[in-house]
């Protein structure tokens, strides 16, 4: 069975967990946000990282949202999500459809960083950078995956770490299409369908 909202189908079975990409465009209307949130609740699912932000096209806005379920369950939530009046269109992702980052911010006393040079030698090592030096303490900021942001927060730990956030997912396609070119390939079929009719 084919999935429409993919733009790659992965045939490897439906009923094995792991984690989901998806990204919902949507119009920038108030209250919104609450009925996606909605979807997911009904559902008893667990959002794991939620972002939005404007996409590539004037008005139209871009959720990005992971969260770690069976294929099955995944595509029947996008058919869900593409029910509210105000979704344009809802895709899901494989892990190694997508190029995902997450930025994390870790607030560390600065005593730390002044005992050697070893906090200075983590973030080098990590390809992380300090933020700011401020008095009592400094902010290091690590661009990168999940995994990579949390392992530079094991490796701070150890010296005190006073405040640490971590954003939700950003991610792009590593396919070429777009969905201006979607937009595109309906508004030609609907033409399309019209001129037969």
């Amino acid at each position: 069975m084919s999935n429409p909202s993919s733009i790659y189908h992965d045939p490897t079975d439906f009923s094995r967990e792991r984690e989901f990409t998806i990204s919902v465009f949507t119009e920038n209307n108030i209250g919104l946000l609450n009925h996606i949130t909605v979807v997911f609740t009904r559902r008893n699912l667990n959002i794991n990282s939620l972002t939005t932000s404007e996409s590539e096209i004037k008005g139209i806005y871009r959720f990005t949202i992971t969260i770690k379920t069976t294929r099955d369950t995944v595509e029947k939530l996008v058919k869900q999500l593409e029910k509210i009046v105000d979704v344009i269109k809802a895709f899901v992702y494989e892990e190694k459809e997508v190029i995902a980052q997450e930025i994390a911010l870790y607030k560390i006393p600065i005593k730390a960083a002044q005992n050697g040079l070893h906090v200075e030698q983590i973030v080098r090592d990590s390809n992380a950078r300090i933020l700011a030096i401020e008095a009592g303490y400094i902010v290091i900021e690590k661009t990168g995956t999940q995994k990579e942001t949390q392992r530079l927060f094991e490796k701070l730990e150890p010296h005190g770490v006073l405040e640490f956030v971590r954003s939700g997912r950003v991610a792009v396609t590593r396919s070429m299409h777009n969905l201006d070119a979607f937009l595109k390939e309906i508004e030609k079929n609907s033409v399309n369908h019209q001129k037969t009719n």
